[in-house]
């Protein structure tokens, strides 16, 4: 049953169409910019209206749908322009819906690249006190023993969880006025799914689904991502709120949260480093499930293809095919187009 492509397609297990690819797009101020990120070729920073350029040909390579990530012209310590009804992304929305009918957009929502620090949370300087605390004993048995902690404490700073997720619904509710199909929260905050929800609901949107980044690992393949978003933080790192990449069982806890909060999909972050995390997510839950080959993924891919150490075509969609037999129905991938257009 191997010994031509007729019949290794009659029996072929997994299949990918480009309706399984949501394609990332980074969106930056100006007109006419197309500016190369150099840590990803063939990926670029897009102002509005060229961002509408990809949006129309994702739309006629028949993709899934685009995902919107925003450099906004300035930033500070309560990510305004992530909530803003002017914002970079409120306004590329706008402008996609009304040149683009039949594309699925959605909004990431995080607050990285919209804070002057960096993080994804409120950030609050440790008092004398709480620094004492920390480097006391008991207290970091204790706190060596919490799997979500209400506020995530690093050294010299920390990240208010509940101030962070007044601004994380009012950003998503804004995106939802824009006109966005899908809010995407990735922040990793305790309890944001829900308070997104209910903000969405409060506000009209009973029927914005929401795609939880449930399991959002604190990874080293975000690199290029960074330089992309412009969104690495300032100080410290993120370990104190995305997760541990040793802990499975505690990603399936994060996921169930999510969707007993109200998620309508649930996502994986990174994909390929973490296929068993996918598949295990695959076999306890019935919802929609989408994975995210993240930057430093492609970044990796595209630098041994441009070496010609790797075939092209042949390992964009090997990689594609192993997150999808792993489970996901849905790949956040910057290869999109690339193997929309091979398939």
């Amino acid at each position: 049953m191997r010994q031509s492509e007729l019949l290794r397609s009659l029996v072929r297990e997994t299949r990918l169409t480009p309706k399984n690819f949501i394609y990332p797009l980074f969106v930056c101020p100006g007109e006419g910019v197309r500016h190369e990120i150099s840590s990803m070729p063939g990926v670029f920073n897009l102002s509005i209206d060229e961002a509408v350029k990809e949006a129309r040909e994702s739309e006629s390579l028949e993709l899934g749908g685009i995902i919107l990530f925003g450099l906004p012209e300035q930033k500070d310590e309560v990510a305004t322009g992530a909530w803003a009804e002017d914002g970079i992304v409120q306004r590329a929305t706008r402008a996609i819906k009304q040149e683009v009918r039949d594309l699925v957009v959605i909004g990431d929502v995080c607050l990285c690249e919209y804070m002057s620090h960096g993080h994804c949370g409120v950030v609050q300087q440790k008092s004398a006190q709480q620094k004492k605390q920390d480097t006391h004993p008991a207290s970091a048995s204790h706190n060596g023993g919490s799997t979500a902690a209400q506020t995530a404490v690093c050294t010299e700073y920390e990240i208010l969880n509940d101030p962070t997720l007044e601004i994380l619904t009012q950003t998503s509710v804004s995106l939802a006025k824009a006109g966005m199909d899908i809010i995407a929260p990735s922040d990793m905050m305790d309890g944001r799914v829900g308070a997104i929800r209910k903000g969405l609901d409060q506000a009209g949107f009973i029927n914005t689904p929401i795609l939880s980044y449930a399991a959002k690992f604190a990874s080293g393949f975000y690199g290029p991502f960074r330089e992309a978003a412009d969104s690495a933080p300032q100080f410290g790192d993120r370990r104190s709120y995305q997760m541990d990449g040793a802990n499975l069982r505690e990603a399936m806890r994060e996921i169930e949260q999510d969707i007993e909060e109200g998620a309508d999909m649930i996502m994986v972050k990174p994909a390929m480093p973490y296929l068993d995390v996918l598949a295990e997510a695959r076999r306890r839950f019935d919802l929609p499930l989408a994975a995210y080959q993240v930057s430093g993924e492609y970044a990796m891919l595209q630098a041994a293809i441009q070496n010609g150490w790797l075939d092209r075509d042949r390992v964009i969609l090997e990689s594609l095919i192993s997150i999808r037999r792993a489970g996901a129905s849905l790949i956040l991938t910057y290869f999109a187009k690339d193997a929309a257009k091979l398939l």
